[in-house]
C-alpha cells in the first residue's frame, strides 16, 4: 500500500462543489473500522443522542464570540488549535479550557503531515502540545491539516502517543459561506449518534450559522460534548 494511501485531496476553494467519494475516502472509512480507536477514528461511540463539535484552525480573533454562542446552548466542542497561533493568541486558548472546552493539536504549521518528514511531523506534534493545557489521562488527541493522513503519518503519531481525529461529518463551512447551506449539513435529522462535526473558527459565516443550528440541535434531544467525551461509552 502506498504511504500516500490515506491522503486526502487538495483543499478545496470555496468555488469547487462537493466531491463524490473517492477510492481514498472509502479507505479511510475501511481504516476507521480497521485500526484501534487509539490510533485513527473518524466517529465515536454510538448508543446515544451525543454528537461533537469541532474547531479547526484557531485561535482566532473571532474565538470569543464563538465561545459565546456554544455557552449559549449549552454546548461543549473540542477546538484543534494551530500552535502558531496559539503563540499570538494565549489568551483565546485560556478562554477555550476556563468555559469548558477541549483543546488539541492541529499542526504548529498547519503543514500537512504527509509532507512532512518523520522527525518534522514528531516536532510540530510537541512543539503544539507544550502549548496546550494538560489532557485527561487516555486521549492525545490531534487532527492532521486538510484531514491529510498516509501510513507512515499515522504511525508516527501512534508512536509518539497521539490519535488522529478526522471527522464523520462534514459543515462544508470551506466548500461555501451560505449560511443555509451550512445549516442544511447540520441539521438534525441529518445527525447520527456518534457523529464528530467538522466547522471551522475563522469564518463568519459558520459563526453566523452556529445560533440557529445549535438551537435546532438541542431542540430536538441531542447533547454537544468533546471529541474526548465522545470516545467513551456513554
Amino acid at each position: 500500500m502506498p504511504d500516500s494511501a490515506f491522503a486526502e485531496e487538495p483543499a478545496p476553494t470555496l468555488a469547487e462543489p462537493r466531491q463524490q467519494p473517492t477510492w481514498k475516502s472509502r479507505l479511510r472509512d475501511f481504516a476507521a473500522r480497521a485500526l484501534p480507536r487509539q490510533v485513527f477514528v473518524r466517529q465515536g461511540v454510538g448508543g446515544a443522542r451525543r454528537v461533537a463539535l469541532t474547531f479547526d484552525d484557531g485561535p482566532h480573533d473571532l474565538t470569543d464570540a464563538y465561545l459565546d454562542v456554544l455557552d449559549r446552548f449549552g454546548a461543549r466542542a473540542t477546538f484543534f488549535v494551530v500552535g502558531e497561533e496559539c503563540a499570538r493568541r494565549p489568551e483565546a486558548l485560556l478562554h477555550m479550557v476556563a468555559r469548558g472546552h477541549e483543546v488539541a493539536g492541529h499542526g504548529f504549521t498547519h503543514t500537512a503531515f504527509t509532507k512532512l518528514t518523520a522527525a518534522e511531523l514528531r516536532d510540530e506534534l510537541e512543539r503544539t502540545t507544550q502549548l496546550l493545557p494538560p489532557t485527561p489521562a487516555g486521549w492525545r488527541l490531534v487532527r492532521p491539516p486538510f484531514g491529510a493522513t498516509s501510513v507512515r503519518s499515522l504511525a508516527v503519531t501512534a508512536q509518539v502517543g497521539y490519535t488522529t481525529v478526522l471527522w464523520s461529518r462534514d459543515s462544508d463551512d470551506c466548500r461555501t459561506t451560505s449560511v443555509d447551506e451550512v445549516a442544511a449539513r447540520l441539521a438534525p435529522d441529518a445527525l447520527t449518534p456518534g457523529e464528530i462535526i467538522l466547522l471551522h473558527e475563522s469564518q463568519k459565516w459558520t459563526l453566523a450559522t452556529l445560533p440557529a443550528a445549535l438551537q435546532a440541535i438541542a431542540a430536538a434531544g441531542w447533547q454537544m460534548v468533546t471529541v474526548g467525551d465522545i470516545l467513551q461509552p456513554p
